[in-house]
């Protein structure tokens, strides 16, 4: 069994139907990229997965518990954490404050929830650096470090991680892929949209495309990267070309 099943989704926007009829699974200890362009849907099936958006049918399942139907709170509590596009964190409040934020649902249980936000700070030293200093004034790349650790107060079995290099300068981007994979490594699968197609698929065990709300590609990272059709349409390559880029 997976860790997430999505079978058959169906996603509309009143009339219009977002995202036709798409599958895809995220086992336990992996990094899978979900690819795309602008406009494919990638950010709905995130957005859906995570309860902010109803599907109009189909079935999304953690460990085989069904999640349709469920509210956003409920799936959190259930191990999902969801990192959007654009980090959405808290300017006016300090990194510690957007900590004690991600991990509310430990709010009854300050020893443990002090004990999680300690753990945090051994995994983002900068983040402790920075504890007292108000979010807003952090650099974008100590923003998506936060964004990050506040989805991972609760000790999530899946992340949702939407566009985490948008905006970084290329160093940063290759430091934040590194904790990505860091995260997995210490036991959380990552479910990855991005647009950084190279850097993606440098971490990602699988990955999947799509086109226009429906799956066009999947296979393990390797495949896609030898695939002639991805390599002329994100990673500027011939059909011909092959080998991890």
């Amino acid at each position: 069994m997976e860790l997430l099943e999505v079978r058959d989704l169906r996603v509309s926007y009143g009339n219009i139907e977002a995202l036709h009829g798409v599958s895809l699974d995220v086992g336990a200890g992996e990094i899978v990229a979900l690819l795309g362009a602008n406009g494919a849907g990638k950010t709905t099936m995130l957005r859906t997965i995570s309860g902010l958006i109803r599907p109009r049918a189909g079935r999304i399942a953690l460990s085989g518990r069904p999640l349709t139907g469920m509210h956003s709170h409920q799936i959190v509590a259930l191990g999902v954490g969801h990192v959007p596009e654009g980090r959405r964190i808290f300017g006016t409040l300090t990194v510690e404050e957007n900590l004690r934020l991600g991990g509310y649902l430990l709010r009854r249980d300050a020893v443990a929830l002090d004990r999680r936000i300690a753990a945090l700070y051994e995994t983002f030293p900068r983040l402790g650096e920075r504890r007292g200093q108000y979010a807003g004034t952090l650099s974008g790349g100590e923003q998506q470090m936060l964004a990050i650790g506040r989805a991972l107060m609760l000790k999530p079995r899946l992340v949702l991680l939407d566009e985490p290099s948008m905006g970084l300068a290329p160093k940063l981007v290759r430091a934040i892929f590194g904790m990505i994979a860091d995260v997995c490594t210490e036991g959380t699968s990552v479910l990855l949209v991005e647009q950084n197609v190279r850097q993606a698929l440098r971490i990602a065990h699988r990955a999947y495309v799509l086109e226009g709300g429906s799956m066009a590609l999947s296979g393990t990272s390797r495949d896609l990267v030898n695939d002639g059709r991805v390599r002329a349409a994100y990673l500027g390559g011939s059909a011909s070309s092959t080998g991890l880029p």
